[in-house]
């Protein structure tokens, strides 16, 4: 046996033996690569803070209270629509465009994944998939409106992520955030939460520990009082014990008025909370944008009044008046800029998926009496929003927030490093490729292909969605001097190859955005097969025209197709730097956010797997 090869089957016969060991199925989203729009990629190891920093921790604003009686509003009302269709209501409160609805619930936009309800296991995966791609460590719900804690929806999304993180997903853990004073809401609230999640221990895998304990954000001292009733008094003394305690500034001005606080939502620059003993501190928040002006003093106000620090709006060059500015992400830019360069251990990021909003007549507060017409406080339109999750009505851009995130993640925290996924392909001419010892070896979730059937918000809406097919979980590729070698296997046996739009393989051959469709150049089994699978490439975006043919064969589990390299453009013998994607029943042609809705693709959404010889 050839010395070289020895060595080689050596060290991945230890890979394969800890892989078994360890019994996880490990999925590395850090490897993995994405294009916006504007041609922002994804920071790579080399540009980032190298070998992971696991002291950093992000978590990220989320609502559940797109259900109960949230759900049950007799009809969608969408503001961007409603202003666009007709201007006039901006300024008229009883425009008959409002319906009469105050307060109402009204949606800046639509999700990407439509008017859901947050009982829909369909999108819950998806958000654990997404955050967990993003590298988020914690979730916060938001129970700060009165003593609403929505257990219908934190309880149901618990059980699915609960069940991905069995799978191998690496999805955030979930804590509370209770209102923003010691007040009976938010005892009830704490108390609700201790005795139904918590002293039943329910998913305890699932709680986020800061300092040793669950972490809640809350103000403590609202169980120090003490009752003369044994039972209660001992009930709070439990729960004092239990957490570890980050009350939450709600101010957007003024900075933490006490050392234990934490934050939501500030102007920049952001100041630092949490000080410790050695001169760091805990705590920074990041905003998408922020429902203040400088006619409220930068307390918080109406969204839809003019001069609130939307989207486009930076302190330090103020609002962008440009027509698109808002996809840019130029407010959510300058927060993360701040915080990055102050280096704190915990960022928290406002928000993900709000979306809602009431309709406030006459609405008051100190620094801005009786705003009129009317006021939207937390959501108003396109500009005056501050959700990252995917927006259906941006098209192509509607992620433009949920890259920013992902980049600024990265950045933050940085990317370990994965043996597993070094390019070393193991290919002996002559001979046929043995997949069980080549890497790299690009993991998919396994368990993700999953169907949706379920009510949306309203009476009308119901969402069902079956096109999840082919569950894939592995790709590999091998080279030799003439061929490129592509394997796929599903976690399920395959489906039939006469099945519409059946296992696509997008290949970005020159890893350029600007050319081919969203940067792919190639495109094989667009068609479906026969004797042999068609290569196509694009001719300027979804325009695709058959350039060869490449051999393959399947067996019950997986498909391997192998490519001659002058069709793709290439010498015989050249290097390899390329980017890739497996899709398996898209429904929308053409359109790159369909990778995040429907079918399965490996890697999610705009991921792209990266191969490289070099």
């Amino acid at each position: 046996m050839n010395i070289k090869r020895s060595i080689i089957i050596i060290s991945l016969v230890f890979w394969g033996q800890c892989g078994h060991l360890f019994g996880q199925w490990e999925v590395n989203s850090n490897s993995w690569m994405a294009t916006n729009e504007t041609g922002q990629k994804l920071p790579t190891f080399d540009e980032v803070k190298k070998g992971g920093r696991e002291n950093k921790k992000v978590g990220i604003f989320y609502w559940t209270w797109h259900t109960d009686g949230n759900a049950e509003f007799p009809e969608v009302m969408n503001t961007t629509e409603i202003i666009k269709k007709y201007p006039g209501a901006v300024s008229d409160k009883d425009h008959f465009a409002w319906k009469g609805y105050s307060p109402g619930h009204f949606w800046w936009e639509q999700p990407l994944l439509g008017y859901y309800r947050t009982t829909d296991e369909w999108v819950l995966y998806k958000h654990a998939q997404m955050l967990a791609n993003a590298n988020i460590d914690v979730v916060f719900f938001d129970a700060t409106n009165g003593s609403n804690t929505w257990k219908s929806s934190y309880t149901k999304l618990l059980d699915v992520w609960n069940k991905a993180r069995v799978e191998g997903m690496n999805v955030p853990k979930i804590a509370f955030m209770l209102g923003f004073s010691a007040n009976n809401y938010c005892l009830t609230s704490i108390k609700e939460l201790y005795n139904d999640l918590y002293l039943p221990k329910k998913y305890p895998e699932m709680w986020f520990v800061w300092d040793g304990k669950p972490l809640i954000m809350a103000y403590p001292e609202m169980l120090d009082e003490i009752t003369g009733d044994k039972k209660e008094d001992k009930l709070r003394k439990e729960i004092r014990n239990f957490f570890t305690y980050r009350p939450c500034q709600p101010d957007y001005v003024n900075g933490p008025s006490r050392d234990d606080q934490w934050n939501w939502l500030e102007l920049y620059p952001q100041h630092k909370y949490g000080p410790q003993p050695d001169g760091s501190f805990e705590e920074m928040s990041v905003g998408v944008a922020q429902n203040a002006s400088k006619k409220s003093g930068g307390k918080w106000h109406a969204f839809n009044d003019e001069g609130t620090f939307g989207r486009s709006y930076t302190q330090k060059n103020g609002q962008d008046k440009r027509e698109k500015a808002y996809l840019e992400g130029l407010n959510f830019q300058e927060q993360w800029d701040r915080a990055l360069q102050e280096d704190p251990a915990f960022i928290f990021v406002t928000g993900w998926n709000e979306w809602t909003a009431g309709r406030w007549i006459n609405f008051e507060l100190p620094t801005v009496k009786n705003f009129k017409p009317f006021a939207f406080v937390d959501q108003y339109n396109w500009e005056k929003s501050r959700d990252i999750e995917p927006v259906k009505a941006w098209g192509n851009q509607g992620d433009n927030y949920y890259l920013q995130l992902i980049r600024n993640v990265r950045k933050f925290k940085g990317i370990a490093p994965s043996d597993n996924e070094k390019a070393l392909s193991i290919f002996f001419e002559n001979e046929e490729v043995d997949w069980a010892e080549t890497t790299p070896k690009f993991k998919d979730y396994r368990g993700d292909a999953v169907s949706r059937n379920h009510p949306g918000q309203g009476n009308a809406l119901y969402y069902t969605n079956t096109t999840a097919r082919n569950d894939i979980i592995l790709a590999q590729v091998a080279v030799d001097n003439d061929y490129i070698y592509f394997n796929v296997k599903t976690a399920q046996p395959l489906t039939p190859i006469s099945d519409s739009k059946w296992m696509r393989l997008f290949i970005d051959i020159d890893r350029n955005h600007t050319t081919g469709w969203e940067g792919y150049d190639f495109l094989l089994n667009r068609t479906n097969p026969t004797d042999s699978i068609t290569i196509e490439k694009s001719n300027n975006n979804w325009n695709w025209i058959s350039v060869g043919s490449a051999s393959y064969s399947s067996n019950e589990y997986s498909l391997e197709i192998k490519i001659e390299k002058k069709s793709l453009g290439l010498s015989p013998g050249s290097k390899l730097n390329l980017e890739f994607k497996w899709s398996d029943n898209m429904q929308e042609d053409g359109n790159i956010m369909d990778f995040y809705v429907n079918g399965d693709v490996a890697p999610d959404g705009r991921f792209n797997y990266v191969y490289t010889t070099d």
